[in-house]
């Protein structure tokens, strides 16, 4: 099973799920008590993902493309203590990475040189373009602070956790993303 909603839908405009499986596998489900609990997909929906799928490859590909700049850039920021890309040489798994993924999906955590979440939120919460929410996958850039579910006073700087950052790059052109993280980097650091 997985999710449609994300890289298939790619347009943050509908809800799916897909479930492959062999073809004895699918036929029970198929013939159970699956297909009573109500959750067929509208054609309307599958219309859209239908239409997604045209262009996966290609928006996996920039999406692929526009990461590995990014990612450039992130490591060369001093406000960037460190940098979690699977297909990035200098991650701890990058040879497991290899050998089970073709190409790294949009998506770059980083840990940031912060004093407070406050900083964090600032920096986020700067972003003139990049939103601040959790559906990777789709057409936009988003950012997602580790430490949003923190209080104020429960923030550790020593924890890195709490310094953590999830960046999703989406389809913009790759020097937008990179001048929204920057000019959000100045107001904040």
């Amino acid at each position: 099973m997985q999710t449609a909603t994300k890289y298939i839908g790619g347009h943050s405009d509908t809800l799916g799920g897909i479930i492959t499986g062999s073809k004895e596998r699918i036929k029970k489900i198929f013939d159970s008590e699956f297909l009573a609990v109500g959750s067929g997909i509208q054609p309307f929906n599958a219309w859209l993902l239908i239409r997604s799928l045209r262009s996966l490859e290609s928006r996996m590909a920039r999406i692929t493309e526009s990461s590995w700049l990014v990612l450039d850039y992130l490591k060369k920021q001093p406000k960037i203590e460190r940098v979690l890309f699977p297909l990035d040489k200098d991650f701890p798994q990058y040879e497991l990475a290899k050998k089970q993924m073709k190409n790294a999906c949009g998506l770059i955590s980083f840990y940031v040189r912060a004093v407070s979440r406050q900083q964090i939120v600032k920096f986020c919460e700067g972003m003139k373009h990049i939103m601040m929410a959790v559906s990777w996958g789709g057409h936009e850039s988003l950012i997602l602070a580790r430490c949003t579910s923190l209080e104020n006073e429960q923030f550790d700087a020593g924890n890195p956790d709490h310094r953590l950052l999830r960046l999703y790059i989406g389809l913009e052109d790759p020097d937008y993303i990179i001048q929204d993280i920057e000019q959000s980097f100045r107001l904040s650091f």
